[in-house]
């Protein structure tokens, strides 16, 4: 450390001149006017003879060698372990050139390295420190390790640059331990590391991976606007107290995997460019947890009481996560607030901010309510009580390909209707579409693949679709949401229809013949279609074969008896013939539309005709009012609320 200020305490100024005025800042040993580093060698080897185990020893802004060192940890090693045993020392502003080794020392006062400069490898591998542990803006250049250290009392490394690999493996605080603002330039590795009393690492910097596997926080733990420009691994650890996390920024993966938060109730926000990952993960308190990332992963995560997570941009997975209790997944709508009231940068993920829930397996969804979320990719397969799933604010779902397509020489154009992933799936592996890579932009005029495509053993057959349909149905249905509910109707008819195995014969045909007529009488379009085509071919029909040439008269024959008396009369009518001519005149229009109009509202017109056309005019009393109930029940199924 060079400055031009003197310190506060008697220094040494060796080599003081012109470009130094100060010189050597190391403090003066008791009695003489140099530090250790510079006194003649009489006087030192006496100075450290006359040091004994346990001794309190003060040499700030020290110059130490690595020889030097030994040779003043050698002169307070404890003769019964080998030990080095230290009182109150103080070591503010020393210099460590090349490497220092503390290893195995037991500190009995207050340990003081503040701005302390270690040059080459700083090992305090199993050191005891019994009183406080400062290291205040000290500077590690080469390794820093403390694993299996013992830190009695607070531990304080605020601000403190780890300019290589900085090992806490297996450390011990009993008291707090704060890492303000320290900035970690290589690898962090606190595995195992137990935390007794509060852990601070507000504003810390983690320029590579930052490993906290199988840490314990047994207090509170606050990463408050750290960030971490490696990989973040949490897994295993165990946070007993709550843990802050508002304003962290992960540059890659955040790794979270059986991570135990016993007592959290506040989880961010945080930004992340990468996952975060929650799988096997236990929540034992309500919860709030707000993210910003690509992905989150939420696999065989354990809720076991209330949480409300509210993501950005992400992707999130849900699959065979528990819900002991009820849990909401939000899209928030705006950018999230830290708890210094600054928003969170999120400017490295484009987009909107929608949310995309990507699986629901294996979950009870009872407790799940879904709010604003984009399920076009989601799998509901092996879910539970999906039927009680809630689905709230707008709700996206996957749609059916758009354009024209040909199905052997006919064009065909698939009808417009929210689907499920899972019959895309189905649809695209039985249809023989070629496999899409990962990060392949969706095709709108192809069905979507699914993740085991074209494995059929591994893609969910119509039988399972048409019961996921019908569970999803009953959850739109109690959202009072009709038109959802409509369309999922319409998609279990579908698998229905297709389902050669779960389905009967004749209950495949007949659904057949329902959708072809009306779209499972939810396309009202097609009814009408059918009912124009019907009411056409029925005045058609009249007109050719139906309506007689003329209106039949009645005849009226009748006996006198020779001798008088009562005149019976016979009245007859002429049986109604067709017509060998002129069957296609406007006149016959005009009746065979009344006729037809009349069959439409199940009435009869009271016209003469032909027994052809008195089967005709019952065949359209039957079919007509049929198709227009279909058109009428497709039209309430889209506006009923």
């Amino acid at each position: 450390m060079t400055t031009h200020s003197s310190p506060a305490w008697p220094h040494c100024a060796h080599g003081a001149g012109p470009a130094d005025p100060v010189g050597c800042r190391g403090i003066h040993v008791p009695g003489h006017t140099a530090c250790v580093a510079h006194l003649p060698d009489t006087d030192r080897d006496t100075y450290l003879a006359g040091l004994t185990p346990g001794a309190d020893i003060d040499h700030r802004g020290t110059p130490f060698t690595e020889g030097l060192l030994n040779q003043l940890l050698n002169a307070v090693r404890d003769p019964n372990t080998a030990d080095p045993h230290l009182g109150d020392a103080r070591f503010e502003e020393a210099q460590f050139s090349r490497d220092s080794n503390f290893a195995g020392a037991q500190f009995f006062g207050d340990a003081l390295f503040d701005g302390a400069r270690f040059s080459g490898v700083a090992r305090f591998v199993g050191v005891r420190f019994l009183g406080i542990a400062r290291f205040i803006r000290a500077q590690f250049s080469g390794n820093a390790l403390f694993d299996e250290a013992q830190f009695s009392y607070a531990a304080r490394f605020i601000e403190v640059q780890f300019l290589d690999i900085a090992r806490f493996i297996g450390a011990q605080f009993s008291q707090a331990a704060r890492f303000d603002e320290a900035q970690f330039s290589d690898a962090a590795w606190f595995v195992g590391a137990r935390f007794s009393g509060v852990a601070r690492f507000v504003e810390a910097q983690f320029s590579q991976a930052a490993q906290f596997d199988e840490a314990q926080f047994s207090d509170a733990a606050w990463f408050v606007e750290a960030r971490f420009s490696g990989a973040a691994l949490f897994g295993g650890a165990q946070f007993s107290s709550n843990v802050r996390f508002s304003g962290a920024y992960f540059s890659r993966n955040a790794r979270f995997d059986g991570v135990q938060f016993l007592m959290a109730w506040e989880w961010g926000p945080v930004m992340c460019e990468g996952r975060v990952v929650l799988s096997g993960a236990v929540f034992g308190a309500p919860v709030t947890l707000e993210i910003v990332a690509k992905e989150v992963v939420c696999t065989r995560t354990r809720w076991q009481s209330t949480a409300t997570v509210r993501v950005r941009h992400a992707s999130v997975d849900l699959g065979h996560a528990v819900l002991e209790a009820p849990l909401a997944v939000t899209a928030h709508p705006t950018p999230f607030t830290t708890s210094g009231g600054t928003l969170l940068d999120e400017t490295v993920l484009s987009g909107s901010g929608a949310v995309r829930v990507v699986s629901v397996q294996g979950v009870d969804a009872a407790h799940l309510v879904l709010t604003d979320t984009d399920l076009s990719d989601c799998l509901f397969s092996g879910g539970f009580h999906l039927d009680q799933l809630r689905l709230e604010g707008r709700t996206t779902l996957a749609s059916t390909p758009t354009g024209w397509h040909r199905k052997g020489i006919a064009p065909v154009r698939w009808t417009r209707r929210r689907t499920l992933a899972e019959e895309h799936h189905w649809r695209a592996q039985t249809a023989g579409q070629p496999p899409v890579s990962a990060g392949t932009p969706r095709e709108p005029r192809r069905w979507r693949t699914g993740p085991h495509h074209p494995d059929p053993a591994r893609t969910p057959d119509p039988d399972d679709v048409a019961a996921l349909y019908r569970q999803l149905r009953k959850a739109f249905e109690d959202a009072k949401n009709e038109p959802g509910a409509a369309d999922f109707y319409y998609g279990e008819c579908e698998m229905r229809r297709h389902d050669r195995t779960g389905t009967p014969t004749a209950e495949r045909r007949l659904l057949w013949a329902y959708w072809l007529l009306s779209g499972y009488g939810l396309r009202a379009g097609r009814a009408l279609g059918w009912l124009a085509a019907a009411m056409l071919a029925t005045i058609v029909l009249l007109m050719a074969f139906g309506l007689p040439a003329a209106s039949p008269k009645q005849e009226v024959t009748g006996t006198v008896p020779p001798g008088g008396g009562t005149v019976t009369f016979v009245i007859d009518k002429q049986d109604p013939k067709n017509p060998t001519r002129d069957r296609f005149s406007s006149k016959r229009f005009d009746k065979a539309l009344s006729v037809t109009l009349n069959s439409v509202v199940f009435r009869s017109s009271g016209q003469d005709l032909t027994t052809t056309g008195t089967y005709i005019e019952m065949t359209s009393r039957i079919l007509e009012p049929a198709l227009l109930a279909l058109a009428v029940l497709a039209i309430r199924g889209r506006i009923k609320r």
